[in-house]
């Protein structure tokens, strides 16, 4: 037989010697510590406030975009003007409402665009490439000068029930009966530069004239095709000014637009000239202030402004 294994002597576990003590050492005062800086916020590309002028399409000028405003402010340009017009009054309404400002064809940056046949086209191709931006639910106004002001009117119109405006304010022009009757001796390029108190601005440099009347006469020209015909009435709140000094206008009453509207209606009269909106000056800013954020206007106080209601009508409710 083969000798079993070998038996292994128990474990017996061993004590450690004691660790050796650690050499003391004095203590040592230190500075206290710099508080840290504040991390620098992480700017990311949708953080930046989207201020800066931008295009929409070829049709509109976004002049100060605020994509958070609660309203939209589709602004209309007078016969010959351009959409950089209504920069002042963007950036004054901002941030209660974002403007949108109209680009017409035959000028500025769109000085090789030809501009629609007659005011029936314009009118159909504006409120085509409007309307997307007018979605249900979303408020929307219109501010339009002059030539400007029968366009939007026109535009409003034209456009579904559910893609309205919400209000339009119409300046320095007769009602739509009253634009058609308008004498040809008024269809002159330049005296209208003139009455417009834009003559000044351009005067000094001979090919801006020339660029500012050859606006003028292609929206005359348009202007011209204009047949007012008798319509159903906007339900939109209808707001018309003019200004008291303004040299066009055959009278400053404008209660002749009363009866394009079945809603709320108010005629004002402002100090100022035909435009009440140029490129150094902002316009009705107190004015459209209210009408957007919904507080009745003030009063006028001026001694030769003027304000009236239809008797039968609300105020606006914005």
């Amino acid at each position: 037989m083969s000798p079993g294994p070998t038996a292994r002597p128990p474990l017996i576990a061993r004590p450690r010697p004691a660790a050796a003590p650690l050499p003391t050492t004095p203590a040592v005062r230190r500075a206290p510590a710099a508080p840290a800086a504040p991390a620098a916020p992480v700017v990311t590309p949708s953080a930046v406030p989207a201020t800066r002028p931008r295009i929409q399409g070829d049709w509109f000028l976004l002049p100060a975009p605020r994509p958070e405003a609660a309203v939209r402010l589709f602004c209309f340009p007078h016969a010959g003007g351009d959409a950089t017009a209504f920069t002042p009054l963007a950036r004054a309404l901002a941030p209660a409402a974002e403007v949108w400002a109209l680009r017409p064809p035959a000028r500025g940056g769109r000085s090789r665009d030809p501009m629609p046949a007659d005011f029936a086209a314009l009118t159909a191709e504006v409120a085509r490439e409007i309307a997307p931006h007018l979605a249900p639910g979303r408020r929307a106004a219109f501010y339009g000068q002059s030539f400007g002001a029968l366009l939007a009117y026109e535009v409003a119109r034209a456009l579904p029930a559910d893609r309205r405006p919400e209000l339009v304010v119409v300046a320095g022009a007769p009602g739509p009966a009253e634009w058609t009757e308008r004498e040809s001796k008024d269809l002159d390029a330049a005296e209208l530069l003139r009455l417009t108190g834009l003559e000044e601005l351009v005067s000094a440099d001979p090919e801006l004239v020339e660029l500012a009347l050859g606006g003028i006469r292609t929206d005359l020209a348009v202007s011209a095709t204009y047949r007012h015909h008798p319509h159903p009435p906007l339900t939109s709140a209808l707001y018309a000014l003019a200004g008291a000094e303004d040299p066009m206008l055959a009278t400053t009453d404008l209660s002749g637009w009363a009866a394009h509207t079945r809603g709320a209606f108010d005629q004002l009269v402002l100090p100022g000239g035909h435009l009440l909106a140029t490129v150094d000056r902002p316009g009705p800013v107190d004015l459209l202030t209210s009408l957007l954020s919904g507080r009745a206007a003030a009063a006028p106080t001026s001694s030769t402004a003027t304000a009236t209601a239809t008797a039968t009508e609300e105020q606006p409710s914005w």
